[in-house]
């Protein structure tokens, strides 16, 4: 297998760390805009990184990517670049024929007129509309392989086929207990995706309806996570799970909500009030005159990059599926989760627990392809496989998961 990795932020970066010690691949290309994130990434790995090449690609540039594809002999693009590239990267991998797999899926739109109870263009509608083109070509397109999504997602299908006859509910549910020393605010994660999924209205799915929506940090509701963790405040979020799941995997409900705190949806919403979470430019006054810029990307210019954070942060972050239904004629309720610790994550890799999280599973992923544990071709989510390999391997790279009865 030989990989063109997109993208050298701080997921990148990561999957670089956790795949250098796997032999499933060949090459791996890190690929970044800024060509000195990639070569850092690569520099990095010391006497490790002699699998990989650092190169330079413009994300958004279907030409350019496909191009390097062919000129590297890559079989699969993986996409650790911001959903704003998703549609591109999707394109050019069909265009070269190679495996796509990504972290986050197309970008929504809200209902024009009825935002926070229909909606409009769901995460992930862009690719599903390719679906037919995919499946012709017996090419895979495998979306949402991040933890949330991806982790969750195989949780959902284990839930499925091992623990229960029939399902009421499926709810990812999202919590931490991080903390940043020297910060007010610093976001654990990318503050553009977090605001993307965030402010847009989120969507749940309930079998007599289909899709809906409501509105932003609906449903509040307090989950106690597991390993010293505890109580979190949780709320509704956009998120690609809830268009996932349903696909696949039979539940009469499927929610996602994520503990965001108190004090960081009162940020978010002074955000939006002021307009700050806008991407399109803006106008303002410059050295040499007008200059356009996004806000949103004003804001994320302004907070510290998530993943230089690692040696000032504390704690644990715990992304799980929470699953109600029955299983031999009695009621059952069940929490499957994954639990990286900051502490570790860093002395083991460098790497922050947040981003860590995220990319291990695709790097898990890309193994299963690679030794045919997994296979298929269309645009497929990570329920449409079997989760005991996925599981299994995850345990095998040193970072096992859990359950809990509730």
């Amino acid at each position: 297998m030989r990989v063109l990795l997109v993208g050298a932020g701080g997921v990148g970066t990561a999957i670089t760390r956790i795949a250098a010690r796997r032999p499933f691949f060949d090459r791996m290309v890190v690929a970044d805009h800024d060509p000195a994130r990639a070569e850092a990434a690569v520099a990095a790995l010391g006497p490790d990184g002699a699998r990989f090449r650092a190169e330079r690609v413009d994300a958004g540039d279907e030409a350019q990517v496909t191009a390097l594809l062919e000129r590297h002999g890559c079989d699969v693009l993986l996409n650790a670049t911001d959903p704003r590239f998703v549609m591109p990267l999707f394109r050019a991998a069909r265009g070269a024929g190679a495996t796509y797999v990504d972290m986050a899926m197309s970008l929504s739109r809200p209902h024009p007129e009825r935002p926070y109870e229909e909606c409009g263009v769901k995460l992930g509608d862009e690719q599903f509309a390719q679906a037919g083109q995919w499946a012709e070509a017996g090419a895979l397109a495998l979306v949402g392989m991040g933890v949330e999504p991806g982790l969750s997602d195989v949780f959902a299908r284990y839930a499925a086929d091992e623990l229960f006859d029939t399902i009421e509910e499926i709810g990812v549910r999202d919590g931490a207990n991080l903390t940043v020393d020297g910060y007010a605010f610093a976001p654990s994660f990318s503050i553009w995706t977090t605001i993307e999924e965030c402010l847009n209205p989120p969507v749940v799915y309930e079998a007599e309806r289909g899709w809906f929506t409501t509105e932003p940090f609906s449903e509040p509701e307090v989950f106690d996570f597991p390993e010293g963790i505890g109580p979190v405040e949780c709320v509704n979020v956009e998120h690609e799970e809830v268009l996932l799941v349903p696909r696949w995997v039979d539940a009469r409900r499927v929610t996602f909500k994520y503990g965001l705190g108190r004090e960081f949806i009162d940020t978010l919403r002074t955000l939006h009030l002021l307009g700050l979470d806008r991407t399109a430019p803006v106008t303002v006054p410059g050295p040499e005159g007008p200059v356009e810029v996004s806000p949103r990307d004003v804001v994320a210019a302004c907070l510290p990059d998530p993943a230089a954070l690692g040696d000032r942060m504390r704690g644990k972050t715990c992304a799980g599926t929470w699953v109600r239904g029955v299983k031999d004629g009695a009621p059952r309720e069940v929490y499957l989760y994954h639990v990286v610790d900051n502490e570790w994550s860093m002395a083991e890799y460098g790497c922050q627990a947040v981003v860590w999280q995220t990319a291990v599973n695709p790097v898990v992923a890309l193994e299963l392809l690679a030794t045919g544990a997994w296979s298929g071709a269309g645009v497929l989510g990570p329920e449409a496989f079997p989760a005991g390999p996925f599981l299994d391997l995850l345990t095998a790279y040193g970072s096992p998961w859990g359950m809990r009865e509730q």
